[in-house]
Parts: C-alpha cells; sequence; structure tokens
C-alpha cells in the first residue's frame, strides 16, 4: 500500500465551507428519516448558504456539483507501508547435546557475554574414558596397516623386472608363463651407439678434471678425432710407466659406426695429454637377471627394442595382497573415526556463545542435571544482541519492486506513542509468499537509533521510495485516468465565481488532456497540458450524494 505526504508551495482550496455548512444542518436523531426529506433539506441548506453568500445578488446560477482547485507547485513524498515486529539483530537459543552435571555456568540474566565466552560446562568424564580407548584403537589399527603395506612393497621390489642399463636387447631367453628361478638370465642388453675409452692420466692433472668435462680422443690407425667427455676419474693413484703416479679416465663418445671393443686411442683433456693409450668398450654390456623365483606373468621386451637404465620390461606373478591391505585401511579409518566423534563430542561438554549479547533467559545453574534426550529439556539460556535491532515487514508484488536496500524507512510504535524513529531497507528478498492470488515479500529493515524500542513490540513503517520536490500537483479526485494519460475539467476565463470557489457557468469548463507523473493514493503530478495557478474543477462529493439520494 503506498502512502503519500504533500507539501505545497501553494494553497489548494477544496472550498470546505459549503461542506461544512451542510453537515451543520443534518438532523442527529437516530431515528431514520426518509431520502427524500434529507436530500431536500441538504439542498435547502446550500442553496441558503449560496444566497447568503452572494449577498445582493441572488440571481445569478451556481453549480454546486464541483469543487474547484488550483494546480499548485508542491513537494511530494511517496511510501510503502506495513506492519512488523521488532526483533534483535541475533540471538541464541542454548541447548545441550548430552546429558550431565552442570559444573559451571559463570552468568546470570541481564549479564552481557561475549563472542566465545563460557556459558555452561558440563561433566564429560565418561566420553574422556571412550577417548583414551579410541586412541588405543587408532595406534593399534596403524601398526596393522602399516606391516601389511611393508609386506607388499617388499614383495613388489621382487616382482617387477628392471633393465639394469640403456641399449639394446641382443638375446631374451624366457617367454610370459614359463617358471624362472632367482639368479637366471632374463635378457642380454648392449650399448653400440656409446664407447668408453679408459685411459691414464698424471696424476696431478688427473685431480682436476670432473665429469661432464670436454675431452678429445685420437683412434689408432684411423687417425679419427673425436669429441667426448669425462665420465669418471679414478680416485686413487696407481704407478704408470716409469714409476709415474697415474690416475684412470673414463671418456665416453658417441660411436662414429665403425669403432668396436676392440678398438684403441689416446685423449686429452685441456692442455694435458694422456699418459698412454687404452682399449674402446660398450657403454653398456648387461645381464638383466631375475632377483626372485616364479612365473613369469609378463614381459615386453624383444631383441632388437632400445631399453632404458631402471626400465620396467616384465613382471613375476605375486600374490595378491590388495584385498588385505584395503581390510586394513578399512580398520584404520572406521578407529580414526571413532576417534574423532569422540572427540567432537568431548566439545559438546563445553557450550560457548557464538554471540555476543544479553542474557534474557537462564533455566540451569551449577549442580543441575541436564539430559538433552529429554523433551523437558528446554533451553539452557537465551541471548539476544540488541546492539541493532530490526524487523521484516511484508510488501505487496505491486508495491516491492520500488523497494530498495538503503532507503529511509519512517517507524512508529503503539507502545510509544508520540514518538518516532528512522531506519533503512537492509534486504529485500525474493521468497514471496502467495496468499489469496496476491504475493507478498519480506522486506528486513534494520532501525538506526532504537531508543526504547525493544524486542517484540509492534511497529508500523513507511519505506521512503520516492521525494519529489518542487512538481506540479493537483488531487487524484480531479485526474480521470485513460490508457495514455488522464484528463482534467479546467475552469476557463468566467467560469468561476470572483473568488474561485463557486462554478458559476458550467459551459466554460473545459475537458483537457493531460500528461501524468508520479502519483499515489492523494496527489498525482501533471508533466504536460496543465499551466501552474489554473484552476481544475471535480465533482463534490455531497453534490454525488445527494444524486444518488435523489435518484433513489
Amino acid at each position: 500500500m503506498e502512502q503519500t505526504d504533500v507539501k505545497q508551495e501553494q494553497t489548494i482550496s477544496p472550498a470546505q465551507p459549503a461542506q461544512k455548512k451542510s453537515k451543520a444542518i443534518m438532523p442527529k436523531k437516530k431515528k431514520k428519516w426518509p431520502k427524500r426529506v434529507i436530500t431536500l433539506a441538504v439542498v435547502a441548506a446550500l442553496v441558503v448558504a449560496f444566497f447568503l453568500w452572494r449577498g445582493s445578488s441572488p440571481r445569478q446560477v451556481v453549480n454546486l456539483g464541483y469543487i474547484p482547485v488550483t494546480a499548485a507547485m508542491g513537494d511530494l513524498t511517496v511510501a510503502v507501508t506495513g506492519t512488523g515486529t521488532v526483533q534483535p539483530i541475533d540471538s541464541y537459543k542454548v541447548t545441550a547435546l548430552v546429558k550431565g552435571e552442570v559444573l559451571e555456568a559463570p552468568f546470570e540474566e541481564g549479564d552481557t557475554v561475549g563472542k566465545d565466552d563460557l556459558l555452561f560446562r558440563i561433566d564429560a568424564k565418561d566420553v574422556e574414558t571412550s577417548i583414551q580407548q579410541s586412541r588405543l584403537s587408532v595406534e593399534q589399527a596403524q601398526l596393522s596397516y602399516n606391516e601389511t603395506v611393508k609386506s607388499k612393497s617388499d614383495t613388489l621390489k621382487n616382482v617387477d623386472i628392471k633393465a639394469n642399463a640403456s641399449g639394446v636387447v641382443q638375446e631374451v631367453y624366457y617367454k610370459v608363463g614359463d617358471m624362472i628361478s632367482a639368479g637366471s638370465p632374463i635378457a642380454d642388453i648392449l650399448d653400440r651407439e656409446n664407447l668408453i675409452l679408459t685411459v691414464p692420466f698424471h696424476a696431478a692433472d688427473a685431480a682436476g678434471f670432473y665429469a661432464g668435462q670436454t675431452a678429445q680422443v685420437f683412434v689408432d690407425g684411423t687417425y679419427e678425432t673425436l669429441s667426448g667427455t669425462v665420465d669418471s676419474v679414478a680416485v686413487s693413484d696407481q704407478t704408470g710407466a716409469g714409476g709415474t703416479l697415474v690416475r684412470e679416465v673414463k671418456i665416453k663418445v658417441a660411436n662414429p659406426g665403425a669403432l668396436g671393443n676392440t678398438s684403441t686411442g689416446t685423449a686429452s683433456i685441456g692442455t694435458a695429454d694422456c699418459a698412454g693409450g687404452g682399449a674402446f668398450a660398450y657403454a653398456a654390456q648387461k645381464t638383466i637377471t631375475a632377483t626372485t623365483s616364479g612365473e613369469l606373468a609378463s614381459l615386453s621386451i624383444k631383441e632388437g627394442e632400445r631399453v632404458t637404465d631402471r626400465q620396467v620390461v616384465g613382471a613375476f606373478k605375486a600374490t595378491d595382497m590388495d584385498a588385505q591391505i584395503e581390510n586394513s585401511r578399512i580398520g584404520l579409518q572406521n578407529a580414526q573415526l571413532s576417534l574423532q566423534n569422540a572427540q567432537n563430542q568431548l566439545e559438546n561438554y563445553t557450550i560457548t556463545s557464538p554471540i555476543s549479547g544479553t542474557v534474557i533467559e537462564k533455566n540451569y545453574k551449577a549442580g543441575d542435571n541436564i539430559d538433552a534426550t529429554s523433551s523437558t529439556a528446554g533451553y539452557m539460556a537465551i541471548i539476544y544482541d540488541m546492539s541493532t535491532l530490526t524487523f521484516e515487514m511484508n510488501i505487496d508484488e505491486l508495491d516491492v519492486g520500488k523497494v530498495k536496500v538503503g532507503q529511509e524507512v519512517e517507524i512508529t510504535a503503539a507502545a510509544l506513542e508520540g514518538q518516532s524513529f528512522t531506519g533503512r531497507v537492509d534486504k529485500v528478498s525474493v521468497n514471496g509468499t502467495t496468499a489469496g492470488g496476491a504475493t507478498s515479500y519480506p522486506v528486513t529493515v534494520v532501525i538506526d537509533d532504537p531508543q526504547n524500542l525493544l524486542p517484540g513490540m509492534n511497529v508500523s513503517a513507511k519505506i521512503v521510495v520516492e521525494r519529489a520536490q518542487n512538481i506540479l500537483i493537483v488531487p487524484v479526485e480531479a485526474v480521470t485516468r485513460g490508457a495514455d494519460g488522464g484528463e482534467v475539467t479546467v475552469a476557463l476565463s468566467g467560469a468561476l465565481s470572483e473568488d474561485g470557489t463557486l462554478v458559476v457557468d458550467p459551459a466554460k469548463l473545459e475537458t483537457r488532456a493531460v500528461k501524468l507523473g508520479r502519483g499515489n493514493s492523494d496527489y498525482i503530478e501533471i508533466t504536460e497540458g496543465l499551466e501552474l495557478g489554473e484552476k481544475v474543477v471535480y465533482q463534490n462529493q455531497v453534490s454525488s450524494f445527494m444524486d444518488q439520494m435523489m435518484g433513489g
């Protein structure tokens, strides 16, 4: 429902004196007069009033069926109204989830408590015993699970078959399904693409070498020079030719294609030359052997394929331990859940306040016994946060679109006569309620300064949805609304009496189309079609009543 307050800059005179005089001569007896008698009395009173007003000019005919008003500039306030009940911004009803004796309750009604302050402490000796038992169960379950996992891990280490070097598979000795004994050769690996040349260097020079250092390799017989890198340097000295101290240095080179493990050569690293020649060897020449006994479940390599060091190339058929591990895991999980439930339950024996506020009700004290399973337990205490008061009002679906968060609200309370309060719209909910074919939506209002307002008080509120200042307005009774705007009856020159209060010439009344602006139940804005100061007339309610009586 909209309500409007209007402050006009220009006085609007609705010809009230005529109405007051007609009411003054109405009979006050409880006896019901015939309609026509009442009508004649009212008409006579109006005619007498008119001739008294006209003084010495009783001949001029006037029309008492209209009320003239002036189109004036005014301030218009549009408000949506409703009612509500004051509530604290937050509240908490303290309930127990366990049973036992109340050991502590360090507060009284009317006290202020802070967030997380202790409200009640209940004896928890039973659940503390349960927690100790649950911890022991978790430890036992954890040990069982660890043993099962370790057993499987040890088994899997020997089940997988892995390459022990990078290179090309030269020969495979078994196939899937064969039974193999531990230590048996499974496949040979040879790396022909890379060669290792081992040569001695003077110990003093070799002491400064490092793995990855660039080296030059000279092949005997072919005079080829190859680029290589230091693969490793011996950590101890040896006695070389002529009694000099030397260290063996391994240099890795890419095989150009013609070299083999019978080729020889020399090398230099930086400015140091080797102290003697050496032989080339393939970089890798290894045999994969079985680390356990059992049935060969898989083998993914073939002769001529390349493998990398530590690559899994097959596996033995392993004992299925997954079911045992899963059972151990479930046992551990159940034990952990039992412990967690017991610890969570312990928290229920210490009750703290989730809000800051005032205790308005306390029903249990130290020494009392509480049983949450009992239907008579009730609330242990009730706390209100009255730092801010609020209320909710239901707004009709036709008006809710005008309501916005932050709009000003004017508030009155029946219990505090003569006092007024202000507030702001805090929330407009879209969760409407439909009843009787109409839907309303809850709007939450926060009160700015509650002063003497208390929770539970009923209030009436006006949400100010718009304030318009200095606009052209007329009473809504003066406007006939239509689909495209409205119409007003304008009093042209000569239509009204000299003081502008009566219609003396209805022929000089003009029906005019106007454009309407903001409006409400009392006044409406005229945006086009009417000028400031023009007179408009509308039907006199007394006259309408008389017409109905005459028609009756």
